[in-house]
């Protein structure tokens, strides 16, 4: 099924699992797939900035994105396709699609500065991938330098029907999401679906704000769903105390660079992923490190029980 404006819920950001050499480990994405499929996520995106899409060549990344998709038997699956060039975007999108994808994903290149440019860009992008494929804008200018007014991003989506989804991951951006919900019951932008990512760092009040769910990634999933479906049924305290419980890890894996290995490790630790490596280049954990995510571990194990890990689980290679 496609991707629509009427997509919520949860759709997990996933890791690209590599074994310590740095082969693509494609047994630890079936267990991942399958995870985020049993914990109750409604979809899945993959090849994001935190999936190390930059460090694979164009064979590998299809590899990888066909290889979520015909694994996922309920999730929707997104698939990004952020690329220098046009021509590289339309030949993933397209095999994507093929295989059985929802939709893709485009973030902006650095490059872009001015409103003008970044609408022609957008513009350029949904014609590459061609009007049928549903597409979602990711939203990210902490990591991309890239800054969407509310109004620009009213424009790309008013411009292009198949745009149905914005990921926001501005920072500050709950003032943007009111604006742009503003926008709508003025009747001035149609019908959108906003999932927020950012590590779900402020996703409990981006709920409250008219979010309709997340987008993101950290080790517990879980948690992102149960804020989201607890928001959606006004428990507001109930919502904010689980996710003031899980802050501390989700600060923690914030870390530039550092920050992918964190989750990685703590999913290995799961028994969900074989390894926690990082294609290189790419940044390692120190053991005091670890001995840290452990300890937080074992905090957010006092309110929230399926953070109570024990010794390191070792995920069939």
């Amino acid at each position: 099924m496609k991707l629509t404006a009427d997509a919520k819920g949860t759709f997990a950001i996933a890791p690209t699992p590599f074994h310590d050499d740095g082969r693509i480990d494609e047994r630890s994405i079936d267990r991942l797939t399958d995870f985020y499929e049993e914990v109750g996520c409604d979809g899945v995106t993959v090849l994001g900035i935190l999936g190390e899409a930059p460090k694979l060549d164009a064979a590998e990344a299809e590899q990888v994105a066909v290889r979520y998709v015909k694994r996922a038997k309920k999730m929707q699956v997104i698939v990004g396709v952020s690329a220098p060039g046009f021509a590289t975007m339309r030949s993933l999108a397209r095999a994507s699609m093929d295989a059985g994808a929802a939709g893709v994903m485009i973030a902006p290149p650095p490059s872009l500065r001015t409103d003008d440019q970044i609408v022609g860009y957008f513009k350029q992008a949904a014609e590459a991938i061609g009007p049928d494929v549903p597409w979602v804008l990711q939203d990210y200018p902490l990591t991309l330098t890239v800054v969407f007014t509310p109004a620009v991003i009213r424009k790309i989506v008013m411009d292009n029907p198949n745009c149905v989804m914005l990921k926001h991951e501005d920072w500050p951006g709950l003032e943007k999401i009111s604006t742009l919900r503003g926008f709508q019951k003025d009747g001035s932008l149609r019908p959108l679906s906003i999932l927020c990512g950012n590590g779900g760092t402020f996703l409990d009040f981006e709920m409250e704000r008219g979010a309709d769910g997340a987008m993101t990634g950290y080790a517990f999933p879980e948690l992102l769903i149960d804020v989201v479906n607890l928001s959606k049924a006004g428990k507001r305290d109930a919502a904010h105390d689980l996710f003031d419980a899980h802050l501390p890890l989700i600060r923690y894996e914030q870390q530039p660079g550092v920050g992918l290995t964190v989750r990685k490790y703590v999913l290995q630790k799961r028994g969900i992923i074989a390894s926690s490596a990082q294609r290189k280049p790419g940044a390692t954990m120190t053991a005091t490190a670890k001995a840290e995510v452990d300890y937080l571990l074992s905090r957010v194990a006092r309110f929230d029980k399926r953070a109570n890990l024990g010794p390191q689980s070792s995920a069939a290679g």
